[in-house]
């Protein structure tokens, strides 16, 4: 043991004739663990909550989305799809046809977003259709009678909304009409609800709905048009790098859109609030690491006899110097180990035994997910131990300053 660390020792473990710089130091080590394991705990359900939010988002979604600039549809889009669908990186492609509308079921209403679809292949690309809670999407895959009223899967807050149960019939009226001698007449029909999905996103509970394509393409009377393909890509990150490359196969009639773009603002505000969180509870460490200071700067007070002593018998100013450094990191360290410790074992635990419990009618989810990782241990730990080796810093350089000559005149 080096002689720097045998007197940092020393001075750590040896009974001090003033108590407070104790109880001070104690403080500092319970401070900084405190923060860290804040921190660490903080970021693991800020994770959880990202992951969670990001698989279900991406379930109900696709990853890259391809449609005309113009805004018309696709009518050649079967032979686009077979181009594109061996596109790498795409594992599944489906087509789909949007409409917004407007859904009646009694004398209640509310506005819908109707996708049309082929079942099969949006089964492929997302999951909002395995999220049925009640009734069936069986009935999308049968082909409808002329005078057959087109099966409808609705989402649970529309459902709620429109009081609308799977056997009941919604009228579905379209903006989009035909034009007839007395003007411009929308067109509407009526479709029987066989499905209730809740895929715990209130945007698509509350607006989506699915039919087949071809009941969607009847219905605002289009032909055999889509308005996107869809993509499922084997890698999420690669979304922008396979928008681009479907893009350019498409031709430059076509925009290529990814998930990523179209959450931007969603994912922006989580790590908005991941920062604004890391900074509030950092302050936790800062405060412990002024503790540190005060404590090293009390105990070269404290200890200003026995540095002279040290001095005159030879010891170098450094070596002064690497002591209270050393002090004040081992304070760190210690402070930081605990924390990491406290940190991880209640994330283990929070995961493990569900600890804190969520009503799954608010937030979609029965309990805080955690997702403790270990590059957050990493940089948590190496912010709380560079703040505590700063904090030695000024002390360190006092104990250095010290005159032995004057220190010890009148002993």
């Amino acid at each position: 043991m080096s002689f720097e660390s045998f007197v940092a020792l020393r001075y750590l473990r040896a009974k001090r004739k003033v108590a407070v710089i104790s109880v001070i130091t104690a403080i500092s080590v319970l401070g900084i663990a405190a923060g860290v394991t804040s921190l660490i705990v903080a970021t693991a359900i800020n994770n959880g909550f990202r992951h969670d939010l990001q698989e279900r988002l991406l379930g109900a979604m696709a990853h890259v989305n391809l449609q005309r600039k113009d805004g018309n549809g696709m009518e050649t889009w079967r032979d686009l799809l077979g181009q594109l669908q061996s596109a790498p990186d795409v594992v599944a492609s489906a087509p789909a046809l949007y409409g917004t509308l407007l859904a009646s079921h009694g004398n209640r209403s509310s506005q819908m977003i109707l996708k049309g679809v082929d079942p099969d292949a949006e089964l492929k690309v997302g999951n909002l259709l395995n999220s049925i809670r009640e009734g069936s999407s069986d009935p999308l895959r049968k082909p409808v009678a002329p005078n057959e009223a087109p099966p409808v899967v609705i989402g649970k807050v529309m459902a709620d909304s429109l009081g609308a149960r799977p056997g009941d019939s919604i009228l579905l009226t379209s903006p989009q009409g035909h034009l007839t001698p007395f003007g411009m007449v929308p067109r509407y029909r009526y479709f029987r609800v066989v499905g209730v999905f809740d895929s715990g996103f209130y945007d698509f509970d509350s607006t989506w709905a699915f039919t087949s394509l071809p009941a969607a393409q009847q219905l605002l009377g289009l032909g055999d048009v889509v308005s996107v393909l869809e993509f499922k890509l084997d890698d999420i990150y690669l979304a922008p790098e396979v928008a681009r490359a479907i893009e350019q196969r498409a031709g430059t009639d076509y925009a290529g859109s990814h998930w990523m773009e179209q959450n931007r603002a969603l994912f922006s505000a989580l790590q908005l609030e991941k920062t604004i969180t890391v900074i509030t509870i950092g302050l936790i460490v800062f405060v412990a690491a002024l503790n540190i200071l005060i404590s090293l700067v009390m105990m070269v007070m404290e200890k200003y006899r026995d540095i002279a002593v040290l001095v005159s018998m030879g010891a170098r100013r450094n070596q002064i110097r690497n002591i209270f450094l050393l002090q004040g990191v081992l304070i760190g360290m210690a402070g930081t180990a605990l924390g990491l410790i406290a940190g991880y074992t209640l994330c283990w635990l929070g995961s493990r035994h569900q600890l804190i419990r969520l009503d799954p009618n608010v937030y979609a989810i029965s309990f805080v997910p955690f997702d403790a990782r270990i590059v957050d241990g990493v940089w948590v730990a190496a912010a709380a131990l560079v703040i505590s080796f700063l904090a030695t810093l000024y002390p360190a350089h006092n104990a250095t300053s010290i005159a032995p000559a004057e220190a010890l005149r009148y002993e």
